[in-house]
């Protein structure tokens, strides 16, 4: 993997990189740029590009640099697994006890308000200490991949826009990347259907209207909920609003930090939710062979217990697993099956190898998965597990392909691995909060596989992997937040509540 990526605070330099502006635009997206007075407001992405048929069997024309760990085809990784390049420079601490940490919250102070990596208060350092680094050239001993070792933690930017206003305003990213996504999570239009009886609507129909005539239409999550983005929709600063065929209202553009709530009631019966589209996007390079080995024996953990909540869940799980231009393949697809002992079996001929260089082939996989045949009347659900951003000139694609995702209703759920470095956790969390979704992220608490990097994140429970992929899935496929048993809690960074971080006296004010 290649260098991280610094964070420094050039609040200005985002908004600049994106519109190629002299004065910053901090708001807006990455498509609403000089062109937006000639496309008109509704802004709906464009089709996605044509990838053509998968090939095999590195037929890819594009050089690259020969990967420093070489994994032979038809080799498992399991048994020649190919460790990854170094992560993000971290700072280095001894080695945890084994009993869990659990880090005091008694004081706002705790919580680490700002994107930098510095250690700079008792959360943070807490975040780090859980590192345990092993001398070069030599690896953690490696348990046997079962399911319920792997730690992570999760974090809901939809819910802490504050935060994350200020996670985009420090990052000095624009100067890296020409077209970054600028996702304002702070200034929404949340639109709510429910039934006579108050209970969420999912699966209806909510059309939006700009002032020049042009409409985008959403349907409800699984909680009957639809968030709109003025500025990623380019929306007009009055719209109206309708749900199924409801009457349509008017309604103000919130032009500053806000959400315009609209509530709709619908006659129609609720629709149950009795159906699960699981879709897998895996990067497979030689840094994903731990990730690799453990999620094949997590799938089986995950999927029993959702079985077990719901017992009428039709559930099918579809793949696409990649690696990057000049590997032996970029991506390989496997259509949804309800047979979830293919799909198992599909999963662990998979191993990792190729890579060579830091970014890979996120976007075409994206593509490949919005190509997939997801059912209309299902939840759907992507897990993205990658320790990587695509190339720097694969962003915006990337990005085209979470908003085709988005208008389909597929909620992305990325799981930052290993190494995951600046620009990586910034374009998936991106991602997760345009379609609804959450952010998951490996951590060191397991003492399997290389060292994690800690997340610009301010507070968050790490639990197990599998409890907390349950969790988040069974919370999309419930339409409600579903927090985990305190027994399941290993560690908290910072103040949580209920997925909300408590923000310290006297946050925003500074200069």
């Amino acid at each position: 993997m290649g260098a991280t990526i610094s964070r420094t605070t050039v609040s200005t330099l985002l908004g600049m990189a994106l519109t190629g502006s002299s004065m910053p635009l901090a708001l807006t997206p990455v498509h609403a740029s000089a062109r937006a007075s000639e496309e008109g407001f509704c802004r709906r992405p464009a089709p996605l590009p044509e990838l053509g048929p998968e090939v095999e069997g590195n037929q890819q024309q594009r050089h690259r640099p020969s990967p420093r760990h070489p994994v032979a085809e038809g080799v498992p990784a399991v048994t020649t697994p190919a460790p990854p390049p170094p992560p993000p420079a971290m700072a280095v601490a001894a080695p945890p006890a084994p009993a869990p940490v659990i880090v005091p919250t008694g004081k706002a102070s705790d919580v680490a308000v700002t994107a930098m990596r510095a250690p700079s208060s008792e959360a943070e350092r807490a975040r780090e200490s859980v590192t345990m680094p092993f001398p070069p050239g030599h690896r953690r001993p490696q348990p046997q991949p079962q399911s319920g070792l792997l730690t992570a933690g999760e974090h809901d930017d939809l819910l802490n826009p504050e935060l994350y206003s200020d996670y985009v305003r420090k990052s000095d990213l624009g100067q890296q990347v020409r077209a970054l996504p600028a996702l304002d999570t702070a200034r929404l239009i949340t639109v709510e259907v429910k039934d006579t009886r108050g209970r969420p609507a999912p699966f209806v129909p909510v059309t939006l209207r700009c002032a020049d005539g042009n409409s985008l239409t959403f349907t409800t999550q699984a909680d009957g909920t639809v968030v709109f983005f003025p500025g990623m929709d380019r929306l007009s600063s009055t719209v109206r609003v309708r749900a199924g065929d409801e009457a349509w209202r008017t309604v103000e553009v919130p032009r500053r930090a806000g959400t315009g709530r609209i509530g709709f009631t619908v006659d129609a019966p609720v629709r149950k939710v009795t159906k699960l589209d699981l879709g897998l996007v895996v990067d497979v390079t030689g840094s994903m062979s731990d990730e690799l080995r453990f999620l094949q024996a997590e799938l089986d953990s995950i999927v029993a217990s959702l079985n077990a909540r719901h017992p009428d869940l039709d559930i099918r799980v579809g793949m696409t697993f990649y690696r990057d231009k000049g590997d032996a393949f970029v991506t390989r697809t496997y259509g949804f099956t309800g047979d979830i002992a293919e799909a198992r079996e599909q999963l662990g001929r998979q191993y990792a190898g190729g890579g060579g260089d830091y970014p890979e082939s996120m976007q075409d996989a994206l593509i490949r998965a919005a190509n997939q045949q997801w059912r209309p009347d299902a939840v759907k659900t992507l897990l993205l597990v990658a320790d990587a951003p695509p190339h720097d000139g694969d962003v915006p694609t990337a990005w085209l392909a979470a908003e085709h995702l988005r208008a389909q209703r597929v909620q992305i759920v990325p799981v930052g691995a290993s190494g995951v470095a600046d620009l990586a956790e910034y374009v998936m969390r991106a991602m997760a909060a345009a379609t609804q979704s959450r952010y998951a992220f490996l951590t060191d608490d397991s003492g399997i596989g290389n060292p994690h990097a800690p997340p610009a994140i301010d507070c968050y429970l790490v639990t197990r992997l599998d409890k907390l992929l349950t969790r988040i899935i069974d919370s999309q496929v419930s339409g409600r937040r579903i927090e985990p048993d305190k027994a399941e809690v290993i560690r908290e960074v910072g103040h949580y509540d209920a997925g909300k971080c408590v923000l310290p006296e006297g946050f925003g004010k500074e200069t």
